[in-house]
């Protein structure tokens, strides 16, 4: 006799909601430090300057590497960095406030970047790109003058995918957001701490930890923007098919050049035959059009058959 599932009651509720959440913390924490191992992100000694743009990643990433700076074996500092281009309706209190609360040391940086993009930038036009190159240049002055070893920026999993659709795309490129990179200008580390973390699970946690987040549209809605759209279709692709976009994010670190058309990556003109087999052949996915998808009985024997009359 099957037993009838006891109803979740409203007292269960919380308790519930604990041992997600709980589970959601160690997740998190945990891609936060294997991503930090993997690529050596940080290490004895280093000053890294956390940079805060107000939004659930930057607090998000500060919160975590909070946690693991009291857990790691070495010592690391950390300062939070933030810079207030003067947009519209910033209210400038919030993270002075916040940060202090959490007891982070922190160092505000006023910039009204905000002028200089409204004066160039024709209205109606994306402004993100040269608001963004503005940013990263005060941004790399500050780390210097702060001595920061490295700089920590919170893209997420899911901002590293669409970096790589949008360059395939738009860019005819493949290229990525790298995990760990030294800057354009050659005298900065930088790291993303949260390069293993979906932006789903980071949605979750701001809500529970209740972040004071502060909106990224302040200079104008930009909702147009190729970003925007790649993300919509990371979505729907993964409420669709769930795994996908997992699966995709993990292409990114088993590439195969000589399967590729790169001839810088590969010597393709001077490829020739050896008469030794070469188990990484030419094969891609001749065994299946579908990696997972097995025929069943009726399709096996539906290709049997079409042999048979072509024979």
């Amino acid at each position: 006799m099957n037993e009838v599932p006891t109803p979740t009651t409203e007292a269960d509720k919380p308790a519930k909601m604990s041992v997600e959440i709980s589970k959601l913390s160690k997740r998190i924490h945990r891609q936060v430090g294997q991503a930090s191992v993997d690529f050596n992100m940080i290490e004895e000694g280093d000053k890294v300057m956390v940079c805060m743009s107000g939004g659930k990643d930057s607090y998000s990433m500060l919160d975590i590497l909070l946690n693991l700076q009291k857990r790691t074996p070495f010592r690391f500092e950390l300062v939070a960095v933030n810079l207030d281009q003067k947009q519209p309706g910033f209210p400038e209190h919030v993270l002075p406030e916040y940060l202090r609360g959490v007891g982070v040391p922190f160092h505000i940086e006023t910039q009204d970047t905000y002028a200089i993009v409204k004066r160039v930038i024709p209205d109606g036009k994306t402004t993100c790109g040269l608001c963004s190159r503005l940013r990263r240049g005060i941004l790399y002055r500050v780390a210097t003058e702060l001595g920061a070893t490295k700089i920590a920026l919170g893209h997420h999993r899911d901002d590293i995918l669409q970096t790589l659709l949008m360059n395939m795309f738009f860019g005819a490129r493949m290229k990525g957001m790298p995990p760990k990179l030294v800057s354009d200008d050659g005298k900065h580390v930088v790291i993303r701490p949260l390069a293993y973390v979906a932006e789903t699970d980071l949605e979750r946690w701001a809500a529970y930890r209740q972040y004071p987040i502060i909106p990224c549209n302040l200079c104008g809605s930009q909702d147009n923007l190729q970003r925007v759209q790649m993300k919509q279709m990371l979505r729907d692709w993964e409420r669709q098919h769930p795994g996908r976009v997992d699966n995709m994010f993990k292409a990114m670190s088993h590439i195969v050049p000589s399967h590729m058309m790169d001839r810088a990556l590969h010597p393709f003109t001077e490829i020739k035959a050896t008469g030794v087999a070469d188990p990484s052949g030419d094969r891609a996915f001749d065994e299946d059009d579908e990696p997972c998808a097995t025929p069943t009985s009726a399709q096996t024997q539906q290709v049997i058959s079409l042999h048979r009359q072509s024979s």
